[in-house]
């Protein structure tokens, strides 16, 4: 199980496991919360942590019409 643990205090430590349900990020557009599986972000095995932007729904639909235009 992978968790995440953050250092309140010197005396408290915060550890969540991670789940498909209780991973977050924030849309680089508007700024919204977007819930975000790490299994099928990571599904094609050409993302990372550290570089990976998800955008919410309404803020994808335009880069989706873009990138199936130029098929």
């Amino acid at each position: 199980m992978f968790y995440v643990k953050e250092k309140i205090s010197p005396a408290v430590d915060v550890t969540v496991d991670i789940h498909d349900d209780n991973v977050f990020c924030t849309c680089p557009d508007c700024g919204c919360e977007v819930n975000v599986d790490l299994a099928q972000l990571f599904l094609a095995g050409e993302g990372d942590l550290y570089s990976t932007s998800v955008y919410c729904v309404d803020c994808s639909k335009p880069r989706l019409k873009v990138s199936s235009n130029k098929k």
